[in-house]
């Protein structure tokens, strides 16, 4: 189709078969050296895949970071990215994972309401505030989180922070790839899940953070984000759509620091 190139990530990164394994190992080794602080498969939902994971900090939490995977919802699950939470949880952060129903199984919509109960049920573990962040395909999910009729009221209100990394803040462009055979959206579907036509939002503080390397559909993807909401823009000069959200695991990093700060 018209667009399948424009939105290939791997073919355009060197070594891109080497970035699931790794992160899979590092996760695990992360996961196993929290010991009890490590709550795996906690139920949000009905289905074999609506579960999270809750990592804890020492002490009592200053707060929940909920990061939300991509993959264009064809595709991974909580478990490859448990590492990802070393930098907020250093900070005395709880850190939510969520895993969610796949396309085609499911549509778009259906993942974002699953997202929706997911951020809903990880509030109810943890108190304090909110902070969202979702790469790709799940930085479109987290952006989503902030339309009012999603979330209930007082959950809405705890979000103090959204940092859609890569998203996919318009949906119209995948009708034009063959991923739509899967995603099975037509032009109102896509419109519906645009986060650019989102108009009544929580008002939480967001910035859309895309590497400097990306893909221009990717840059392109997150300067209609900015734009539709007056957002802030963070470009990470040398990184790619695989290595952009690396810093989540370095406590020290700018992004860590959007989150807890």
């Amino acid at each position: 189709m018209e667009l399948d190139d424009a939105y290939a990530n791997g073919a355009y990164i060197e070594n891109a078969d080497s970035y699931p394994p790794r992160w899979a190992a590092s996760a695990e080794d992360f996961r196993n050296s929290l010991h009890e602080r490590a709550r795996l498969d906690l139920p949000y939902g009905e289905g074999a895949r609506q579960r999270f994971d809750l990592f804890l900090p020492e002490g009592t939490p200053k707060g929940v970071f909920v990061f939300v995977h991509g993959g264009y919802w064809l595709a991974f699950d909580k478990s490859t990215w448990s590492h990802l939470a070393r930098g907020a949880m250093a900070h005395g952060w709880a850190v939510a994972m969520p895993s969610y129903d796949l396309c085609p199984e499911v549509r778009i919509a259906d993942i974002t309401r699953q997202i929706a109960a997911a951020v809903t049920r990880i509030a109810e573990e943890v108190a304090g505030p909110i902070a969202l962040a979702g790469h790709s395909a799940g930085g479109h999910l987290v952006a989503r989180m902030l339309d009012r009729a999603l979330l209930p009221a007082d959950v809405g209100a705890r979000i103090k922070t959204v940092i859609p990394i890569s998203p996919l803040s318009d949906l119209r462009p995948l009708l034009r790839t063959t991923m739509n055979q899967k995603f099975q959206m037509d032009s109102a579907a896509a419109i519906a899940e645009s986060p650019v036509d989102m108009q009544d939002r929580y008002p939480a503080d967001v910035t859309v953070w895309v590497g400097g390397e990306e893909r221009p559909a990717f840059l392109d993807q997150a300067v209609w984000l900015v734009e539709a909401w007056e957002a802030d823009h963070v470009i990470a000069f040398g990184k790619h759509h695989f290595n952009v959200i690396e810093p989540l695991a370095d406590p020290e990093s700018d992004l860590v620091m959007l989150i807890v700060n």
